[in-house]
């Protein structure tokens, strides 16, 4: 999509999003809008290391419970607040994957995504056999609303606006990213790393990074997620998530930032507007997902590409 059309309709659609609590009365709107925000955000991360840099990491799914945990830990047991828990659950998943990601991104891509499942899975074995921290099963419940300047966010259009102002400042940073030399040149690594290096360029520090700043902006909306629902048990690190998070790259079309961007919004509303068939609603979802795949199997953004390439051979001919 060219920047001048891009832009201009990115800041309408923020706008309108950011309206919409004032626009509508009915707290499942507004809580179906501050889900898909946030999912949003997470498949845009997933989208920057795998869409971008061709790694499909699972590992995600643990640092998104890492930030949950992280956020709910600092305000419960430390005595920190709301904000501070999101800015340490950034700051630990970096951490975390810059030691995890040293030695896995060496390995090849197929060790790579084996060794960030296991991690996955190792993250959701600690949440709940880890009880002195984590409470286990039980979990952490009743975590405070945020606040600030003197307002409290204690209801769902209230929290919104944090939702709403996170995903803005997120997608605006990983816009500007990916957009950037630093952007191509993780394309590049991802479409040929031999050739990459041939140019003089170390692949290992872009891979790196790029995995970091992917954990950390995931942990990130894992944190904010988790103080929506107001409690977090090891059920929070579910591979619904990451299902859902991979779903929204592979439909948007992997390496397409504004791609996954318009799935994230499309396909986490979709369920909710599929609820008139109480019965079928997930096997309805299901069967366009499927057919989805089939008919776009580059995702909507490669489709498109497609049809624009196929469009000027006519116009060639």
């Amino acid at each position: 999509m060219k920047l001048a059309v891009a832009l201009p309709l990115a800041l309408i659609a923020a706008l309108a999003f950011g309206a919409l609590p004032l626009l509508t009365a009915s707290n499942y709107i507004v809580g179906v809008a501050l889900s898909a925000l946030i999912f949003t955000v997470a498949a845009a991360a997933l989208n920057l290391v795998y869409g971008f840099t061709g790694l499909l990491s699972f590992a995600q799914l643990g640092f998104w419970g890492i930030g949950g945990y992280a956020t709910a830990l600092t305000v419960m047991t430390f005595g920190g607040n709301f904000w501070m828990g999101v800015v340490y659950a950034g700051l630990i998943n970096a951490a975390v994957a810059l030691v995890i990601g040293f030695p896995i991104l060496r390995t090849n891509r197929h060790a790579f995504v084996i060794s960030t499942l296991t991690f996955a899975l190792l993250v959701a074995l600690i949440a709940r056999d880890w009880v002195s921290l984590t409470r286990g099963p039980l979990g952490i419940p009743n975590l405070p609303a945020p606040e600030a300047f003197g307002v409290i966010f204690n209801t769902t259009a209230k929290f919104y606006w944090i939702a709403w102002a996170f995903s803005v400042v997120m997608l605006g940073f990983l816009y500007a990213l990916c957009s950037s030399r630093i952007g191509r040149t993780l394309i590049a690594i991802k479409q040929n790393e031999p050739l990459v290096r041939a140019q003089g360029i170390s692949p290992m520090p872009y891979k790196l990074a790029s995995f970091a700043i992917s954990a950390a902006i995931t942990g990130m909306a894992g944190g904010v997620f988790t103080f929506n629902l107001r409690v977090i048990d090891p059920l929070f690190l579910d591979f619904y998530y990451m299902q859902t998070f991979l779903i929204i790259v592979i439909i948007g079309g992997a390496g397409s930032f504004w791609g996954v961007v318009v799935a994230g919004i499309a396909l986490s509303a979709l369920p909710e507007v599929l609820r008139f068939s109480a019965d079928f609603r997930m096997i309805i979802y299901g069967v366009i997902l499927v057919v989805a795949m089939f008919a776009m199997p580059s995702g909507v953004a490669g489709w498109l590409r497609e049809r624009q390439v196929a469009r000027m051979r006519q116009a060639l001919q």
